[in-house]
């Protein structure tokens, strides 16, 4: 019983902090994971599966056995830690600037091609 209380603990709090660092909601850790996608390192993926999978056998009254317990705190713990090196406000400011850069390059586009056909008809 202890184990299921310590990793439906460890599972919310990965929620959580799946939620404060990219907004990232889910009913479950494996729906939030989902989708936060890709903006998780494979590495950090990998060992949120290890306390996924773990969360899925604590159902299990033999297979409960077979979890290991430092595996999982050893993932909470790295998952954690790469979690709180995460800045939504950096993210959200790269987001902007690439945005403003595509727009930037596709105006830059549309005047040199309104420029090269006023030169090809002639008004300039």
């Amino acid at each position: 019983m202890t184990t299921q209380l310590t990793l439906d603990a460890r599972t919310e709090r990965l929620r959580d902090a799946l939620d404060k660092a990219l907004g990232v909601k889910g009913r479950t850790l494996a729906a939030a994971l989902r989708k936060a996608g890709r903006r998780l390192p494979k590495q950090v993926r990998k060992q949120a599966d290890v306390v996924v999978r773990a969360q899925a056998i604590d159902g299990h009254p033999k297979l409960r056995r077979t979890i290991d317990m430092a595996a999982v705190a050893r993932a909470e713990t790295d998952i954690l830690a790469h979690l709180k090196t995460i800045d939504r406000a950096d993210l959200r400011r790269g987001r902007l600037l690439g945005l403003a850069g595509v727009i930037v390059f596709n105006l830059i586009v549309v005047v040199a091609l309104f420029v090269v056909w006023l030169v090809w008809s002639g008004h300039l």
